[in-house]
């Protein structure tokens, strides 16, 4: 073992210990589910903006999205834009909202929780239905960060890409486990400022090292595309509308991402929602556009790359390659991408367990179940949907790229148009809301899995994203069906007026 792994693996265990001892110092914090799942609604805006973002964007940030710059040029950057300004939508106009509702609606943990108590189910079918969604779909979610972390641990360690796999998914269960919401939100914000100066740095001084500057250096390593570097063009060919239109709809899959919604929903005060709303806007705007630039430095500094979702990595230890400390600093740059990938796969646990454990276990099954047992299951859960998603992930062919494309489409379409509307739409009912979270979720699978095109799947045949239609087809059906069914109760029309009016001028205490 040579001087410079050593001190790669110093840096690894340095971060890890870190992380696992934020879980046990939360987990002493941690005594009933609000607090398990919610961390008791007391977030500090600093902390809901960089867990919320830093649960989002997991290692595609800094695998997926600069692999594939990498190989079809600036084209790709499309979907960067979507996330962008379905970023800001998300924060300005659904955070404060979703907060205050949550609150004047039962008090609502959860995401399906709220839905049930938004439309009055006593039935409990809105809540099973969209606890089935999230469990299938970020069972997918969670795979691709588990894939991620085994394509990391390979790549520098040079370690089986199953033990790499296992590894990380160990750390990343041990502080879920153990101290929950609260956990997960204080290592996802020392994750999210890391990777922040991660992405910032690394493309800085490679593309410093470059000889001649971007475009003369592409040239020089082989890139002779002249429109590699234009907007329009995707490896060589111009991009259709079609395919910017569908890279743009990943924008529109925010709306229903529940693991960053419950960080709008666990903030502790509406002043501080406004500070998250300007912290998140800078962090995601920088940090997208410098993955973009580490894809197309990455393409002029290290030519000819086997797996292109591995730039990143190879840019870092070319950058600080020389003395043992030069290495150390590349070995915690490296350590950033590691909190891409644990920093999206902690929550994605979290969630899943949650719906398993109060949405599945105790509202829908044992309502009489104690706050202790519940929380016991809870942690059960996370282990269990820790290992489901380990067997997805198994194939080290897996795409990160992929994997997380045909999740955030399956809750992008069964649960955006219905947070939208739920939050805007008095006419909302329970009839509406159930058919949204189905039309989108099975579009989605259908679209994408099922050969009903001459042997090919719909989206194969087309090209276009299953996100962008799901999302539309999800939204056209709630306005239908909520139109032709019965309208809402007066007690649900008063509590929508309710939350309009719903102010506050301090931290709330529940």
């Amino acid at each position: 073992m040579t001087g410079n792994t050593v001190a790669i693996i110093f840096a690894f265990i340095c971060y890890l210990a870190m992380m696992i001892g934020i879980g046990i110092h939360a987990m002493r914090q941690t005594a009933t589910t609000e607090d398990y799942f919610l961390g008791g609604r007391g977030l500090s805006g600093w902390v809901a903006a960089l867990s919320a973002q830093a649960s989002d964007m997991s290692g595609w940030l800094l695998m997926g999205l600069p692999g594939s710059i990498y190989l079809g040029g600036t084209g790709k950057m499309w979907i960067a834009i979507g996330l962008f300004v379905g970023t800001v939508l998300n924060w300005v106009l659904i955070s404060k909202r979703l907060r205050s509702y949550t609150i004047v609606s039962g008090n609502s943990l959860t995401l399906p929780e709220f839905f049930e108590n938004r439309f009055r189910d006593k039935k409990k079918i809105i809540l099973t239905i969209s606890s089935v969604v999230i469990t299938v779909f970020f069972l997918v979610y969670t795979a691709s960060a588990l894939a991620s972390g085994g394509k990391l641990f390979h790549t520098v360690f040079g370690l089986d890409y199953h033990v790499a796999m296992l590894i990380g998914a160990v750390v990343i269960l041990a502080y879920t486990f153990m101290g929950g919401f609260l956990a997960v939100s204080k290592t996802d914000f020392v994750q999210g400022t890391l990777m922040f100066i991660g992405l910032l740095t690394v493309p800085i001084l490679a593309y410093a090292a470059l000889d001649g500057g971007l475009w003369n250096s592409l040239k020089g390593s082989g890139v002779t595309d002249p429109d590699y570097l234009n907007l329009f063009y995707v490896n060589g060919e111009r991009y259709s509308l079609v395919s910017i239109l569908s890279d743009l709809a990943w924008g529109l899959g925010y709306f229903g991402m529940p693991h960053i919604l419950v960080r709008f929903m666990a903030v502790k005060s509406e002043k501080e929602i406004k500070k998250s709303t300007i912290i998140a806007t800078i962090w995601v705007g920088i940090s997208l556009l410098s993955s973009c630039f580490i894809g197309l430095i990455g393409r002029a500094y290290i030519p000819e790359i086997k797996d292109s979702e591995n730039v990143f990595i190879q840019m870092i230890q070319r950058v600080f390659d020389g003395n043992i400390i030069y290495v150390f600093i590349g070995g915690i740059f490296l350590c950033g991408i590691l909190a891409a990938i644990m920093s999206t796969a902690d929550s994605q646990l979290l969630v899943c367990a949650s719906s398993a454990s109060k949405d599945i276990y105790k509202n829908l099954f044992h309502p009489e179940a104690e706050d202790k047992k519940v929380l016991r299951i809870s942690r059960v859960t996370v282990f269990a949907v820790a290992v489901i998603a380990i067997v997805i992930a198994w194939n080290p062919e897996s795409s990160i790229m992929n994997l997380v494309s045909d999740a955030w489409a399956g809750l992008g379409s069964a649960f955006g148009p219905l947070v939208v509307c739920s939050l805007f739409w008095k006419r909302t009912n329970l009839p509406g809301a159930v058919s949204g979270i189905l039309s989108g979720g099975l579009f989605v699978i259908v679209w994408d899995y099922l050969p009903i095109v001459g042997g090919q799947t719909p989206y194969a045949a087309t090209g276009i994203y299953s996100l962008l239609p799901g999302f539309f087809i999800s939204l056209l059906c709630i306005v239908i069906v909520s139109l032709l069914t019965r309208k809402p109760s007066q007690e649900i029309l008063d509590e929508f007026d309710q939350v309009s009016e719903y102010r506050e001028d301090s931290a709330i205490q529940i």
